[in-house]
């Protein structure tokens, strides 16, 4: 039998100009991710919990916290764009086109805008990406760039992992 390890993420050589990701997983968002989201951060808009209040906005119903939008979205990129991350360096340009509401299901994809060396870290690489995050109507819903440090293929904290498991290969 072949033991296979699973998926570790992009390293840093990895990242190609132009390329898209498809993020595999979407979520459907609910009303309990909304008003714990949203009561966590101390965030006190009504719209986002209290249901009443909401019937009475243009929308008719609680909006999803924008926040939680961009954190789900991100969270969905992390295998394929974070996964071996050593900082996040920044967001920029964060839109959001469209609403969110409950029982909404949202997807995601990224395109590799740009990589380039660290001048001050040799064991990393700067990657540039920007994300759209979208709803079962196809939608977009939030948008942003990032800018991630990445390990480059033999550092970081699995470096020793993948030579332990190498060298007990041979």
């Amino acid at each position: 039998m072949t033991t296979h390890t699973g998926w570790h993420g992009r390293f840093f050589e990895d990242f190609v100009i132009g390329d898209v990701y498809e993020h595999p997983l979407g979520r459907t968002v609910t009303t309990t991710d909304n008003m714990w989201f949203t009561l966590l951060t101390q965030n006190t808009a009504p719209v986002h919990f209290d249901h009443e209040y909401a019937k009475k906005t243009e929308f008719g119903q609680p909006l999803m916290n924008s926040a939680f939008t961009l954190s789900l979205v991100t969270g969905q990129t992390v295998g394929d764009v974070s996964q071996n991350v050593f900082a996040n360096l920044a967001w920029d340009k964060i839109k959001l086109p469209n609403p969110v509401f409950e029982g909404d299901t949202l997807h995601s994809r990224t395109t590799v805008l740009d990589r380039r060396e660290s001048s001050s870290r040799p064991s990393v690489g700067i990657v540039g990406v920007a994300t759209e995050g979208f709803n079962q109507r196809g939608e977009i819903v939030v948008s942003f760039e990032r800018t991630v440090m990445v390990y480059r293929k033999g550092f970081g904290p699995r470096a020793e992992a993948s030579t332990s498991a190498t060298s007990e290969e041979n």
